[in-house]
């Protein structure tokens, strides 16, 4: 299986006139410290706060009648399942979306708020996974994965057109990496127009799924861990089809971060910007503001969500260590409460 530069670009006409167009704007902040023009994505001003609607919507759009007289069904660390909710009621389909203790409380809300049927099973993204399992067995619900679906990553890789599109000399591209759906979506898009586009995939230290899979060669169960970032917690599946194959194929490398540095650069969008981010939204900056990243071309860096909770989002900018600092700075891998 594989997603193709065409399939991105029947997507973009699909979800026309459904999402938004987010705008990709020069920092100068950002250009100062790598030393060459960076551009930012801004794609946290999606509705719904993140880039998962591409994919859901494309994938809503493409469901038989059956379907959707059946409804759908997807685990999900919160900026999936917000999306699907979303584009499942705009087009009249049930939508029941599973996710796990993890997830933070102001994702959860939201989701709800939608009407979707929210389901809170277990510790980790993969006991949630059980449970639309279940759920597809048992009521015939049509799962629809945050990530490894061929529907989900054209939808995603719209952005790497509209990407080229603002940015026509780029050479480097910044996204973040959990399942790789995104990722391996704006590689496809960037590399099908420039094969010689860099895609660097962005992720957090403490449980990076999809790294720890390219280092074994295979898909491998992580633990999932607390951390700012996230939206880019979870595994891959051990039965992955699509993502990791692409994954392995089109990226140029993996870099991962601290939780210092995650909150360095939710703090610089904020106070050099003026945006507000999530900590997987952030992680391209961070990349970036930590010399993780050099490039002796134009950068783009995807600022791919801004569904932090804001109390976080407060202590975060305030200066002020937050428990994921801290289990950093211990060294431990300490469950949420």
């Amino acid at each position: 299986m594989d997603v193709t530069l065409d399939d991105i670009r029947a997507a973009a006409s699909r979800i026309a006139g459904k999402i938004q167009p987010t705008p990709t704007l020069p920092s100068a902040s950002l250009s100062a410290v790598a030393g060459v023009p960076v551009h930012l994505k801004l794609e946290h001003r999606q509705t719904t706060g993140s880039f998962k609607l591409r994919g859901a919507t494309n994938a809503i759009a493409q469901l038989s009648d059956d379907d959707r007289r059946h409804g759908v069904v997807a685990a999900s660390t919160g900026n999936h399942g917000r999306a699907l909710a979303h584009a499942a009621k705009l087009e009249g389909v049930r939508a029941v979306i599973c996710m796990s203790a993890l997830v933070p409380r102001n994702k959860v809300e939201e989701i709800e708020r939608l009407g979707a049927d929210v389901r809170i099973v277990g510790d980790s993204q993969d006991d949630a996974q059980r449970e639309v399992e279940r759920l597809v067995t048992e009521q015939g619900l049509v799962m629809l994965p945050p990530f490894d679906h061929p529907h989900i990553v054209a939808g995603q890789g719209t952005l790497g057109l509209e990407m080229m599109q603002a940015v026509p000399d780029a050479v480097t591209v910044l996204v973040q990496l959990s399942g790789g759906g995104l990722a391996s979506g704006i590689a496809a898009a960037v590399k099908g127009i420039n094969p010689a586009m860099r895609v660097i995939g962005i992720s957090m230290a403490r449980g990076a799924a999809m790294k720890a899979s390219l280092d074994a060669g295979r898909p491998v169960l992580v633990d999932e861990l607390p951390t700012l970032a996230d939206s880019l917690g979870g595994g891959i599946g051990l039965d992955n089809r699509l993502t990791f194959a692409m994954c392995r194929d089109l990226l140029d490398d993996v870099v991962l971060l601290t939780e210092a540095e995650i909150a360095t650069g939710i703090r610089h969008l904020y106070e050099q910007e003026r945006e507000v981010a999530e900590g997987a939204g952030a992680v391209g900056v961070a990349a970036i503001l930590a010399g993780k990243v050099r490039s002796g071309d134009p950068i783009v860096a995807l600022v791919s969500g801004r569904n932090i909770d804001m109390a976080l989002h407060r202590q975060v900018i305030n200066g002020e260590r937050t428990r994921f600092e801290e289990m950093d700075r211990a060294g431990g891998g300490e469950r949420a409460a």
